[in-house]
């Protein structure tokens, strides 16, 4: 683990698991509390082998969740994605949350990732992660060159746990929604964000599972503990978010990205929902600010 701590924050990094965080706490109370989910346990599986669903956060690139048919094409050319986990049906968030990242740099308050990938006929690229602690904020930069021969849409975002700690409330206004049919998780239509779901206004999470990306979102989010008189406010410079609240669980997920669910695939193609086609040699960046802040007792809002 890599550790970075100020007075008021704590984070754990493996670079090994997905570049990914172990730990993101609290420190500028009475006690230590956790802002994302503390990992489960030990992240490795076996020898040499991670779980990045047991962390606390990961990182999305070169895309963010799920791709049907096996790949997609860029005009005439396919690009195939083979299954990358034996628990789900279609190859899901990319290669980097997978990969064991290179520490290029590291201090007590920040650290500096980096990631070569290569794959023929596919996507080949080098990305870095950033991480800093400022204050009451943490701060992570992702950022994806693409070192193949072809153009290729590329998307990032981050996939964070965060704890109910007993409950939890969320504001995160967006404008439209990407509906499944309730079994499968890819997306079959398009439309403004139903009431119970309007977190245009702070409410508590749904109690029934939930799991669909939104649109439209200001990159303005917060999220409210009231038992531990804590909030966490989230920036981004991306427009979308998947919002995962299974049922019976004693945590969610809330994942900042710039393309929905199946992008390549949706009406318009992958450009048109947020995605960037990047020709050999080209960037694409994108920055996350999670700022905590103590609730006053007297604030009723």
């Amino acid at each position: 683990m890599i550790p970075l701590c100020n007075d008021r924050l704590s984070v754990c990094l493996l670079p090994s698991a997905g570049g990914g965080i172990a730990r993101f706490d609290w420190l500028g109370g009475s006690e230590e509390v956790p802002l994302m989910r503390p990992c489960l346990g030990d992240a490795e599986r076996s020898p040499g082998c991670y779980e990045p669903n047991r962390l606390a956060c990961y990182p999305l690139l070169p895309w963010s969740n799920r791709i049907a048919h096996g790949g997609f094409f860029v005009g005439q050319r396919r690009v195939a994605l083979p299954l990358n986990r034996d628990d789900d049906a279609y190859p899901i968030h990319g290669s980097g949350w997978q990969r064991r990242w290179h520490v290029r740099r590291h201090d007590a308050d920040a650290a500096h990732l980096e990631l070569v990938e290569t794959v023929r006929d596919a996507y080949s690229y080098r990305a870095g992660l950033h991480y800093r602690l400022d204050g009451d904020a943490l701060e992570v930069r992702l950022d994806v060159t693409n070192t193949g021969d072809a153009p290729l849409p590329f998307g990032l975002g981050l996939h964070p746990f965060f704890p109910l700690h007993g409950e939890a409330r969320l504001l995160a206004p967006a404008t439209g929604i990407w509906l499944n049919d309730g079994r499968d998780p890819l997306p079959t239509r398009h439309e403004g964000v139903p009431g119970p779901w309007d977190f245009s206004v702070d409410r508590a999470l749904p109690a029934s599972g939930l799991n669909h990306a939104f649109t439209g979102w200001t990159g303005r989010a917060t999220i409210e503990w009231p038992r531990r008189a804590l909030r966490l406010h989230v920036e981004a410079d991306v427009d979308a978010y998947v919002l995962y609240t299974p049922a019976d669980k004693d945590f969610f997920c809330f994942e900042p990205v710039d393309h929905p669910i199946n992008a390549v695939h949706l009406p318009g193609g992958p450009t048109a929902n947020g995605m960037t086609l990047l020709a050999p040699g080209e960037s694409l960046e994108h920055a996350f600010v999670f700022r905590v802040e103590a609730v006053p007792a007297d604030d009723t809002q």
